[in-house]
């Protein structure tokens, strides 16, 4: 489990997709990417809402690459909010999305009046080479809580990216028990909105905050070396202008289990 410390290490950060040497990675069509839309629910009809958009996703998103997930956001800027995710799904696979046999209308009648906003919609791809999520299989009740950070890219010190997620990556990789963790970016522009990368750490609930027994830190120091702790704190500090944390809430009644 990635511990509070890890947390305060800055364990997740967002890059776009502005660097050549990310896109590099996406040559492959072997990867892992989620659709995600983040949402503002009419807080006066939240009953309503759950059991329509369980009863959407138990009917056309119940698995494969159109699978869908909600999650609630707890902590943050978009406290609040929902997002609904779908996948892991490709490009490819979009082309053959549920839209025909009365989703559309589903979605537009019995779910899309309960909701007040929509904020993004955005595609994710992980890099599966630095991710640590082995250990996952599909079921996300069994780490129901996850926390995300995103971060800004100075483009000054975009070079550096790689760089520190490989130390990060290779930390965790490190750490004692299992810590499952992913590594995301951005597959379009966002303006100014700053939501260039994703780290998602998985706990099993919120006690797992509490553990300080497996110290980031200390395995950075142990696996990377003691002399590089600060020049990899420094090297975050460049690279990202921004970066904030928001913790999710999986909720099983809406993603239709």
């Amino acid at each position: 489990m990635i511990k509070k410390s890890i947390s305060q290490c800055l364990m997740v950060l967002l890059i776009m997709g502005a660097s050549i040497t990310l896109k590099a990675q996406d040559d492959s069509k072997d990867y892992v990417m989620f659709e995600s839309m983040m949402m503002t629910p009419d807080y006066t009809k939240l009953k309503i809402l759950g059991d329509n958009m369980r009863a959407h996703n138990a009917k056309y998103h119940k698995d494969g690459p159109y699978k869908a997930a909600v999650y609630t956001i707890s902590t943050g800027p978009n406290s609040g909010r929902m997002v609904w995710m779908m996948g892991p799904t490709t490009y490819t696979h979009l082309d053959s999305r549920p839209s025909n046999n009365g989703h559309d209308e589903d979605w537009r009648d019995n779910v899309m009046p309960y909701i007040k906003k929509i904020h993004t919609s955005e595609y994710w791809k992980m890099n599966g080479e630095l991710s640590n999520t082995s250990m996952l299989d599909g079921d996300n009740s069994k780490y129901p809580l996850i926390l995300v950070r995103y971060g800004e890219i100075d483009e000054d010190h975009a070079y550096s990216l790689n760089s520190f997620f490989e130390m990060v990556s290779k930390t965790v990789k490190a750490m004692e028990g299992e810590n499952p963790w992913g590594l995301y970016y951005n597959e379009f522009r966002q303006g100014n909105l700053g939501r260039h990368v994703a780290s998602v750490s998985f706990f099993k609930n919120w006690a797992e905050l509490d553990d300080d027994s497996v110290s980031f830190k200390d395995t950075f120091e142990t696996t990377i070396g003691k002399n590089k702790w600060r020049s990899f704190i420094e090297m975050g500090d460049g690279v990202f202008s921004n970066s904030w944390d928001e913790i999710w809430s999986y909720s099983a009644h809406m993603s239709g289990e």
